[in-house]
């Protein structure tokens, strides 16, 4: 079965429970946990969250990408680093989620 996209959901956005498939509230309160979403909906999901974040006038911001090999890591600042609302961005203190985790700080 085709998942719907996250891209769309926000603000007020939405995640998807694999397990059933339903959409549960994704609140935009400046952390994002990618542990919720597949690999290929990051590409759209973070720019689209990025902007959320923003109109609700939140510009310092955590996502949560895991430690794992560092792939999810990668695309993350891969993405950070061609968004031009992205001042700065960088792992996170120790306290924070360490290499798992990666701050970002919005124009």
């Amino acid at each position: 079965m085709a998942h719907p996209s996250p891209v769309g959901l926000l603000p007020g956005a939405m995640s998807l429970d694999d397990e059933h498939d339903a959409p549960v509230p994704l609140p935009i309160d400046g952390l994002l946990d990618l542990h919720a979403f597949r690999p290929s909906e990051v590409g759209s999901l973070v720019p689209e969250w990025l902007g959320a974040c923003r109109a609700a006038g939140l510009v310092e911001l955590r996502i949560v990408h895991g430690k794992g090999t560092g792939a999810l890591r990668r695309t993350v600042e891969a993405l950070l680093a061609r968004d031009p609302r992205v001042a700065w961005f960088g792992p996170a203190g120790e306290d924070a989620g360490g290499w798992g985790a990666t701050l970002v700080r919005l124009r």
